[in-house]
């Protein structure tokens, strides 16, 4: 497992959001709302879709499933002059990330098992406090086995 390690600057994001946890996931409703509006975002950069997790500090320290954390479906928009009355603005701070190419089901939890059980404490870095989140391409399909997108962790280099 060999991430690329990458600097992005800030993104203006724009979408829907749910609080929900993983016991209490509502994932699929989240993407059921935003999926048949995201034409509505004329100023849409790509066709690329963001799905954004926003955790609370220490939520991988005392891990819960029953935690509540913060989820999105959002597209980066060029500016928030023209935000669907339903849909709301989120400002992505820039900074270091390590960039997972995936290629599975999004219903299979072990790359995620492998990223923060195996190659983050074997890492340089360590998790940072911003959002996490999964760029879903042309080659995404789902809960397909051979759909790919890449997921992107927040870091630093340890002890800083």
């Amino acid at each position: 497992m060999n991430p690329r390690i990458e600097t992005i600057g800030p993104k203006k994001l724009v979408g829907k959001r749910l609080t929900m946890s993983l016991s209490g996931n509502q994932t699929a409703e989240l993407w059921k709302s935003f999926m048949p509006r995201r034409g509505d975002l004329v100023n849409a950069m790509n066709k690329e879709v963001i799905s954004l997790s926003i955790y609370p500090p220490a939520y991988f320290v005392n891990f819960s499933p029953d935690q509540e954390f913060e989820k999105w479906a959002a597209m980066e928009v060029s500016d928030f002059d023209r935000v669907p009355g339903d849909m709301e603005a989120f400002s992505l701070e820039g900074g270091l990330y390590a960039v997972f190419e995936y290629k599975g089901s999004s219903r299979d939890n072990r790359i995620f098992q492998e990223i923060f059980g195996t190659w983050l404490p074997g890492s340089a870095y360590e998790l940072d406090q911003r959002p996490h989140f999964e760029l879903l391409g042309p080659k995404y399909k789902n809960n397909d086995p051979s759909s790919e997108e890449e997921i992107w962790i927040p870091v630093r280099p340890k002890g800083t």
